[in-house]
Parts: C-alpha cells; sequence; structure tokens
C-alpha cells in the first residue's frame, strides 16, 4: 500500500503530521551517542570487569526498545498524553519512594531500584511527567481552580523535594525545581509568588549546603579546586585540550582511560579528545537547531496546554545540554546530569525518549492533509 499525503492510513497520518527535520536531528544525535559510546565503552568497561563492548551493546539494546516507544508517545493525542504523564508521575514518586528502602546505594545516593538484570532509577521518569502534569493544572482559566491547582501542584512540588533530598539527589531536584518554576511564571501567577518561590529555593539551597556534605564539597571545590579532589574535573579538561580541533581519532583517546565517567556524566570530554572542538561544536548546533524547531513550532499553537507543557520540556531538555557540558568545562559544580541520548544509562535514555515524544506530538501539524488535530 502506498503511503500518500491523501491516505487514510495511520502511518501516513503520523508521517506527514510530524515534523520530520525534529526527527532527523533527533536521530543524528542518536547515530552520534552509539558512535562515541563504542570508544568510550572500551575505555571504562576494565574498571567494571565487563566485555569491552558491554556499555555499547547495552545502550543499542537500550535504544532499540526506546525509539519505538518515543514514536508511539509522539502519536499519542493530548488527553492521552495527559493520562499518560498522571501515571508516571505516580509510579515515579512510587518508585522514588521505594528507593529509600530497597534502593541500591552508589557513592552515597540511594537513587536505583534492581528489576531482573537492570537498575532502574525512577526519579528520571519524574522530568518529562512532572513536566506534563504542571501543565494540566495551570491550564485552567476559572480563577479559583486557577489558583487551587497552584496549591495542588505546589505540595506535589514539597513532596517530591523532600524525597529527592532523602535520596540525597540535589542535582535532580534543582532542574525539576527550575523548570517548575518557569512554568508558574509562563502560567500567569503573581510575581510575588514567584517571588517567594525563588526566596525558598534560596534557603532550600543554603540549607543543602550545610546539610548534605557532598553538596557542599562540590561547590567549595568548584570555588576552589585546592580545596579538595578535582580530579574528575582536571581530567576532563585535560580531554578537551588534548583533542584540540579535529581530535586524536577515533578510539586513541588517553585521557579517557583515566576518567571515571567517561560514558556517563563526563562523555562531553570524550568527544573534545576524540573527536575535537569541531565535533564538540556540531553536537550543540544540532540540540540547538532542535531545540529553536521545537520552540518555533510550538509558537504556532495556541492551546495553552500545549505551550506550557512544550515550552517546559524544552526548557528541561536544554538545561540538561547546559549543566552537563557546564559541569565538562568547568563552568559548574558537578552534578549527575546526564547528556541526552549521547551519555550511557537505559533509565535517563528511556525518560529522553519520552521527552522527545511527547515534544514531537505537541508540535504535530494540525489540520493539515485530512488529519485531526491532536486535541481531538
Amino acid at each position: 500500500m502506498s503511503v500518500t499525503r491523501a491516505s487514510k492510513h495511520p502511518i501516513a497520518n503520523w508521517w506527514f503530521r510530524i515534523d520530520r527535520l525534529s526527527v532527523v536531528l533527533v536521530f543524528s544525535i542518536l547515530f552520534i551517542g552509539c558512535l562515541v559510546l563504542l570508544t568510550a565503552s572500551s575505555a571504562v568497561s576494565g574498571k567494571y570487569g565487563v566485555d569491552v563492548w558491554y556499555f555499547a551493546k547495552r545502550q543499542v539494546m537500550f535504544l532499540g526498545l526506546c525509539v519505538p516507544f518515543m514514536v508511539m508517545v509522539s502519536t499519542l493525542t493530548l488527553q492521552r498524553l495527559k493520562l499518560l504523564c498522571s501515571i508516571l508521575v505516580l509510579v515515579s514518586i512510587g518508585g522514588v519512594f521505594l528507593t529509600l528502602f530497597v534502593g541500591e546505594g552508589v557513592k552515597g545516593a540511594t537513587r536505583w531500584i534492581h528489576i531482573g538484570g537492570f537498575k532502574l532509577q525512577p526519579s528520571e521518569f519524574l522530568k518529562p511527567s512532572l513536566v506534563m502534569l504542571t501543565a494540566w493544572l495551570f491550564s485552567v482559566k476559572e480563577p479559583e481552580i486557577f489558583r487551587r491547582n497552584f496549591v495542588v501542584s505546589l505540595g506535589i512540588m514539597a513532596v517530591i523535594a523532600i524525597l529527592l533530598l532523602l535520596q540525597p539527589n540535589f542535582g535532580m531536584l534543582l532542574v525539576l525545581g527550575g523548570v517548575w518554576c518557569v512554568q508558574v511564571f509562563l502560567a500567569g501567577y503573581p510575581f510575588m509568588w514567584l517571588a517567594g518561590l525563588a526566596g525558598v529555593g534560596v534557603l532550600v539551597i543554603i540549607g543543602a549546603y550545610f546539610g548534605l556534605s557532598h553538596v557542599q564539597s562540590r561547590i567549595d571545590r568548584f570555588l576552589d579546586p585546592s580545596s579538595g579532589d578535582a580530579y574528575q574535573v582536571e581530567q576532563g579538561l585535560e580531554a578537551l585540550m588534548s583533542g584540540g580541533f579535529i581530535g586524536r581519532g577515533p578510539g586513541e583517546g588517553v585521557v579517557k582511560h583515566s576518567l571515571p565517567d567517561a560514558h556517563t556524566d563526563f562523555i562531553f570530554a570524550v568527544i573534545g579528545e576524540e573527536f575535537g572542538l569541531i565535533a564538540c561544536c556540531l553536537l550543540l548546533v544540532l540540540y540547538g537547531a532542535f531545540l529553536y524547531r521545537s520552540f518555533a513550532l510550538l509558537l504556532q499553537n495556541e492551546d495553552r496546554f500545549t505551550l506550557l507543557a512544550g515550552t517546559g520540556l524544552i526548557v528541561l531538555f536544554g538545561a540538561q545540554v547546559l549543566i552537563n557540558t557546564g559541569v565538562v568545562l568547568h563552568l559548574l559544580p558537578t552534578t549527575g546530569v546526564t547528556l541526552p541520548f549521547i551519555s550511557y544509562g537505559g533509565s535517563s535514555t528511556f525518560a529522553m525518549a519520552i521527552m522527545v515524544g511527547l515534544i514531537l506530538a505537541l508540535t504535530r501539524k494540525g489540520d493539515r492533509y485530512g488529519a485531526r488535530h491532536p486535541r481531538d
């Protein structure tokens, strides 16, 4: 069966409504991620006592599961997206709560749950689902419900903040809190409310600095590298500098063998060492083009929920890119934020697939080629 714009086939409806340029940009990033992990995997496999291609093979397996799900999410109507994310928020909060009792401790934090032969990080799935739920609550126009929903959203955010601090996962809390405040601002709540939230955020940061030793250590080392162990950051900067403009060549990196998180948080340094500054800039251009394209398409929509949800997701995606690269460049204190679709990790990759699927769904074309609008 031929698939044309006039066809009633579901595949045709999806193909001619989805933004194909965004799809090309996402798959280009996915391809780069697989390529980089092939070389980064060999650098860290010996430290974990696994096969040289262990992490690369598992990441390809993760993508094989995530990409079809991303496509499926991009086909959903707004009502089904709301239902999916409402369920996902509840499941994710429950999962984060369980980590406090049955979670596996890694580097002083209990963020993972073992399920079969895999480790699941429930907090990763909070990111896209919380943005969607917040947008749903803030999209109402009735003044009384509008104010009540803010209190409901604030309560949900407070519960999540407590759970993340108990893990602890302060980096995740900052990202979620920042995006949530952006949505509060865009929804049109009084500026004084936003100022009050900013004050609470400052108090939380101060409390975390004095109450969480690892947060204090990371901030101190960022401000004064001589105050503690800055080995990982130093190695990351050395890898970037040794790569120059064109890099040492695929598989020829040296510094990556002494970089503890070369396949996860510091994979951007591996790109710089082996593929050079030009490749790093190209990757950032791909990220920027996807974000710009998504935002431009989003502005063509007048639906309040779509605008709030789409903007939140775009800000969240962009924040992850900026934070990860900022840490490697020593512009920000170290965090556990991964580079979207590049860093190794099943939970982060799956959460990113959901996020991109939601963005593609929210930026689909409306009543064109005989297709129904996603709001229907």
